[in-house]
């Protein structure tokens, strides 16, 4: 299993510029989140796993690989929506898949493109896609493409980490940018903690 890269330097870094969060990782240690580098497989199984528990994104990821072999951009483009629902999703969700593989199997979107430009740019080429919205987006440069410096506002996990490590009934999104600007350049490091601290 692939794991989300970080090390010394990206701890170092958060522990000088935000005290708390130092103290936090310290007792947490070092935390392994698996990432999926094929960013197609990865694009198909976020949108599948909306608003579903864990254990129902892995039904149906299952399923999709029993009735697909290895998800590809071609494979499901040649699928009917009926077959991709029958993974045990909505139609509409099904739909949204069905799209984007048509999208890149098309070479409507060029998946391979997306490694060298910036984050607000992969992330605007990603939410045109139908079904993909922001914080997808933001979850695919952390947990694909593992990108450094992500921390999604619209994530209630994460804010709900930054309320609990900083001892705050609510977050507005100015404090939440004062913070963010901190963990830069390691936001992703950082999230990968807020995200520990909030099931705590």
């Amino acid at each position: 299993m692939h794991i989300f890269r970080y090390g010394s330097t990206a701890i170092d870094h958060l522990g000088k510029r935000d005290k708390k969060l130092g103290k936090a990782i310290e007792e947490i240690g070092m935390i392994e989140r698996g990432v999926t580098p094929d960013l197609f497989t990865a694009l198909v199984a976020s949108v599948a796993s909306q608003q579903v528990s864990a254990k129902a994104a892995e039904t149906v990821r299952e399923r999709m690989e029993e009735r697909f072999g290895v998800i590809t951009p071609e494979s499901i483009a040649t699928a009917a929506v009926e077959e991709i629902q029958q993974c045990g999703m909505s139609m509409r969700k099904a739909g949204y898949i069905k799209g984007i593989g048509n999208a890149v199997a098309a070479g409507n979107l060029v998946l391979e493109e997306l490694h060298v430009l910036p984050d607000e740019v992969v992330i605007a080429r990603l939410t045109a896609l139908n079904g993909v919205g922001v914080w997808t987006a933001e979850m695919l440069l952390i947990f694909s493409m593992e990108r450094p410096d992500v921390v999604s506002w619209g994530d209630l996990a994460i804010r709900r980490g930054m309320m609990r490590l900083y001892g705050k009934v609510a977050i507005d999104r100015a404090t939440f940018e004062r913070y963010r600007k901190r963990y830069s350049p390691y936001g992703s490091v950082a999230s990968l903690y807020l995200w520990e601290i909030s099931h705590r």
